[in-house]
């Protein structure tokens, strides 16, 4: 694990544009889905086109029929009427088993730092909540709408955790913000094409808990970063390392082509050896 030293960035971007030249478009979009800001930066010749916007909004679309059959805070979504027991696994859609299973190969993987199963106090109506794998799960899907539109860069952000594809070869620049300063950039890392995930503190406080002690996560971490081919698994991944505290590098060595990068509450950084150098790209 290696300190990284050196001046935050000033900009409090999620994500930046490489450079680019003339000729090419650049359009945004942004909604409120699961509770979150979903954002769309679509880049290239046909990033005003009417099929990029009919595949973004295709991407909204099925985020919102993820929430409505996932979130545990809705009193009509298989979740709730799961931890109600007015169905049972034999009843629900099987994208609900599906992710289920997702959320046990998520336990597996982790050795139990990642578990849906939750102490029954943290929810309206029971202990399964499989929230944290479902928005990169959902996320990475959907993204196969904007996938299908050829030659288009774009940078699909839920909330901070973010998937890029850039058919061109530029990449665009993820920013890792400050935990202690919403306002600020402390690194970043230029991705051509994969995911960057951060589980910490700093959006939602203390809201992640320890499947070993069944409390709140303990650790002098702030928040931790991974990025790697898949946002699914990126985000499995940050918030079992964020709850591993200080062997978090060691949960990364899980699956290969993921990389991390750990910010203390005093604001120093720690990557793993092959966390993508910040000055790859000025952005």
């Amino acid at each position: 694990m290696t300190q990284i030293r050196g001046a935050p960035y000033r900009s409090a971007k999620s994500w930046r544009g490489a450079s680019y030249g003339s000729g090419m478009g650049r359009r945004s979009w942004v909604e409120q889905v699961m509770g979150l800001p979903v954002s769309v930066l679509a880049r290239g010749e046909r990033a005003e086109s009417e099929r990029a916007d009919a595949a973004v909004r295709a991407v909204f679309a099925e985020l919102v029929e993820v929430d409505r059959v996932f979130s545990p805070y809705k009193p009509d979504s298989a979740v709730s009427r799961l931890a109600r027991g007015e169905v049972g696994w034999d009843e629900v859609d099987p994208v609900v088993r599906e992710v289920a299973e997702r959320c046990v190969r998520a336990r597996d993987l982790t050795g139990g730092l990642f578990d849906a199963q939750l102490p029954d106090a943290q929810l309206p109506d029971g202990g399964w909540d499989p929230s944290g794998l479902v928005k990169g799960w959902a996320v990475e899907r959907a993204g196969a709408q904007l996938r299908a539109v050829a030659d288009l860069d774009w940078c699909l952000n839920a909330g901070g955790d973010v998937l890029v594809v850039c058919p061109s070869g530029r990449p665009f620049t993820v920013g890792i913000q400050d935990p202690r300063d919403p306002g600020r950039v402390l690194a970043s890392v230029a991705r051509t094409e994969g995911a960057v995930a951060t589980s910490g503190t700093a959006a939602r406080g203390a809201h992640l808990y320890d499947p070993r002690t069944g409390g709140p996560a303990v650790t002098r971490w702030a928040s931790v970063s991974v990025s790697g081919p898949s946002l699914e698994y990126a985000d499995i991944l940050a918030t079992a390392a964020f709850v591993a505290g200080e062997d978090w590098p060691a949960v990364l060595a899980a699956l290969p082509g993921y990389e991390g990068l750990g910010i203390l509450a005093d604001g120093n950084l720690f990557a793993t050896a092959g966390w993508p150098s910040s000055e790859a790209v000025a952005g």
